[in-house]
């Protein structure tokens, strides 16, 4: 534990600080367990580097995040730093959902991509978080569509390019 808290201080939120160097040390679950414990640290640069870390590592290895699902579902409904909602935005579509989770995270994710009081990175990360959770629950498609709709006449380049991105890589979203 003293070794990742080492790797993720140091330095200040516009840098990921030896985030790669975290990842390629968690090898197991256990090891996931102990950076996972630093999303809840005080200091807001250990919480986002752990995020940004953990995103990460959970591409490949989503099943580290099905443990702490529970803790998961609960940092999105009291996030307020937007470096770690955007990583949660990334992270929420590789859990396995029940229908009340996933109508609450909806929710959630569609209030973050259509705020735009939201920082651009969070906006764009949860459209991509809807995307992929309208990729294994189609039934959300047409919400979805909706969503983007809305979002689109706003006019803001950075989600525009997001958005026709998405449209360009399925031909289920409408244009």
């Amino acid at each position: 534990m003293r070794q990742i808290e080492k790797l993720l201080s140091g330095g200040d939120l516009r840098s990921i600080g030896k985030r790669n160097s975290v990842v390629l040390k968690i090898k197991n679950q256990n090891d996931f367990d102990e950076l996972f414990q630093f999303l809840f640290h005080k200091d807001r640069i250990f919480a986002m580097r752990a995020a940004d870390a953990i995103e990460k590592i959970t591409i490949k290895n989503p099943v580290y995040l099905a443990k702490h699902k529970k803790k998961i579902l609960e940092l999105c409904n009291t996030a307020d730093d937007r470096e770690l909602q955007w990583h949660l935005a990334l992270m929420i579509p590789r859990l396995h959902l029940t229908y009340k989770e996933l109508k609450r995270i909806w929710n959630i994710l569609s209030r973050w991509a259509s705020d735009n009081t939201e920082s651009r990175i969070v906006r764009v990360n949860s459209i991509q978080g809807l995307f992929e959770l309208s990729r294994v629950y189609t039934k959300l498609i047409t919400d979805f569509n909706m969503i983007l709709s809305n979002i689109e006449r706003q006019n803001i380049p950075s989600i525009t390019a997001r958005i026709k991105k998405l449209r360009k890589s399925s031909g289920r979203i409408n244009p």
